[in-house]
């Protein structure tokens, strides 16, 4: 027959050790690649309602800006990426693998929105333009941008366009 309390101990005692070979394994884990590891900023659009406040990871190299937001779940209310392309030029944006639907802030040298494109779709392989040269863009949770009154001709301030107060 069975003993009860030592078939408990010996369940325990696997249990801990599964746990203690994760934890092992995990902990053995390479960092991240650089083009997955995104240094995070401040920046401050102003609205006609007011400032809004957002804590943005920056993709600053090509790697960076290719992965972007791609296979993210979900991202915080007031959380963004935004994307410095340096000089002013036409941008072309688009969705594949991107799993969250985005809004777009198209931003000049100056750090003036000069388009938003609303809640571009996931996973889609359209292509999605600038409208004109721009320097940056910014993408937040889509729908973000209106319900936050955020529109074009706002500045968006950060020490990416030489603008913060």
């Amino acid at each position: 027959m069975i003993d009860p309390l030592r078939l408990v101990r010996s369940v325990g005692i696997a249990v801990l050790l599964v746990a203690a070979l994760i934890s092992t394994a995990l902990a053995q884990q390479p960092p991240a690649p650089p083009d997955q590891v995104f240094e995070r900023s401040k920046l401050v659009i102003d609205t006609a309602s007011g400032p809004r406040e957002f804590d943005v990871e920056l993709a600053l190299t090509p790697a960076q800006q290719q992965r972007g937001l791609m296979l993210r779940k979900s991202m915080g209310p007031y959380e963004g990426m935004l994307f410095d392309f340096g000089e002013p030029r036409p941008i072309t944006m688009w969705m594949a693998n991107t799993l969250i639907a985005l809004d777009m802030l198209f931003i000049a040298p100056d750090g003036t929105i000069r388009h938003i494109h609303a809640n571009a779709e996931p996973l889609s392989t359209r292509t999605i333009e600038s409208g004109g040269p721009a320097k940056a863009v910014l993408e937040i949770n889509g729908g973000a941008a209106r319900m936050l009154g955020i529109r074009p001709g706002d500045i968006v301030r950060h020490p990416m366009f030489g603008n913060v107060k």
